[in-house]
């Protein structure tokens, strides 16, 4: 399987092709384009699995695209404007994921869907991220441009910007303020603070205050 990366950092999209035997899955929605040889099925992998993938910002159903005598070529994209990565991951090599940034991988990769450390605002339930793992690469969107951190003590994140973390860092969330009222004045709401040694991805542009921003300057109708 090759990947292409084009068209980075603002409109990426992954142009991948596909040899004889080979198979790519991918989040509901992601294709752009295929070639005509190339054969799609739709799966949600039981209703357990595909509700758990509801909760951690993922499609109810995912596509796998296979080509059997020829190769052939599929392009996916994440939903919003931004840049994608591709990782390469192995069994000493796990990732987590922020809800909503898996696009595609390979079928040896094995996207979950878990409750890893986040605290609600106020009634401290636990909010989904995903954790993948296996062998295989991943392909993964974000909004904005994708900036790679390498973590060696501690770091702080604001939450909306996070992409992805290698496992090997500790994590947990916490108030950017003292106190709520002074983390909701100063606009930053919740970090994360990861400590070890490992990479953190983060994306330039935060989605939810991009929304506020573009709904701001909407007239009402």
């Amino acid at each position: 399987m090759d990947i292409e990366l084009q068209q980075r950092p603002s409109h990426a999209i992954a142009v991948v092709t596909l040899a004889p035997g080979e198979a790519l899955q991918a989040e509901s929605g992601a294709m752009i384009a295929m070639s005509t040889n190339v054969t799609t099925e739709t799966s949600a992998g039981g209703a357990k699995k595909a509700l758990k993938r509801l909760f951690g910002g993922e499609s109810f159903f995912r596509n796998t695209f296979r080509v059997q005598s020829e190769p052939g070529q599929v392009i996916v994209a994440p939903p919003l404007c931004g840049d994608m990565m591709t990782f390469e991951l192995s069994a000493g090599r796990e990732l987590f994921l922020q809800s909503g940034a898996y696009v595609a991988s390979e079928l040896g990769v094995v996207v979950d869907t878990k409750v890893g450390g986040f605290r609600g605002f106020f009634s401290g339930a636990g909010v989904f991220v995903l954790k993948a793992s296996g062998e295989g690469r991943l392909l993964v969107g974000a909004f904005g441009a994708i900036e790679a951190i390498a973590v060696d003590g501690t770091h702080v994140v604001d939450t909306g910007h996070l992409v992805a973390w290698e496992a090997s860092l500790d994590y947990s969330i916490r108030k950017a303020g003292s106190g709520w009222i002074s983390s909701w004045l100063s606009g930053e709401g919740l970090i994360a603070e990861m400590k070890g040694q490992g990479t953190v991805w983060i994306q330039s542009r935060n989605p939810v205050e991009y929304g506020r921003a573009v709904g701001g300057m909407m007239s009402p109708a």
